[in-house]
């Protein structure tokens, strides 16, 4: 049985309400098109902007193709899920601002019901890499991602372990 979060269920009906059921279809290019948000590149830090109440993500263009897909994510979670001007916010809803983002963005970059798919056993390097390969991200994300994912699997196997047993 499956348990997701909230987060792995709001990030799941997004994607599948735009069409996005596989790892080879995610796109930030199509993604920002169907939702309606324009992505500029440019040379300072990534960011996400209103003007006008529309959205726009301006993506830092030195970065590789890997990394501007990760930042992508990180800042539509600033559109999708954040109001205000950090600008004018106190610094530690500031800083809960950009954990909650950080956090949506290696879910999104690479989703749980994606994961679920796969035949994934062990936390090898190759193992890693072929994630990093299939999603499009960095080494160093895919492993932080992949350990997040078999850490939750291994604690729901013991939860349920251990609740039979104290029957």
């Amino acid at each position: 049985m499956k348990y997701y979060s909230h987060l792995e269920d709001y990030i799941k009906d997004f994607y599948l309400q735009i069409g996005i059921t596989t790892p080879n279809l995610l796109d930030f290019r199509e993604i920002a098109e169907k939702l309606g948000i324009k992505v500029f590149f440019w040379s300072d830090s990534s960011q996400a902007l209103f003007a006008k109440e529309k959205p726009f993500i301006f993506l830092n263009e030195s970065l590789s193709k890997q990394h501007q897909w990760q930042e992508f994510g990180h800042e539509l979670s600033h559109v999708l899920l954040h109001t205000g001007d950090q600008f004018f916010m106190s610094p530690l809803f500031r800083e809960y601002q950009e954990n909650k983002a950080n956090n949506f963005m290696y879910q999104f970059c690479m989703p749980t019901f994606m994961l679920d798919e796969l035949d994934l056993y062990d936390c090898t390097p190759s193992t890693v890499m072929q994630l990093q390969k299939l999603f499009n991200v960095e080494y160093e994300f895919a492993l932080k991602r992949f350990s997040q994912y078999i850490n939750k699997r291994i604690m729901l196997n013991w939860n349920t372990v251990f609740s039979k047993t104290m029957r």
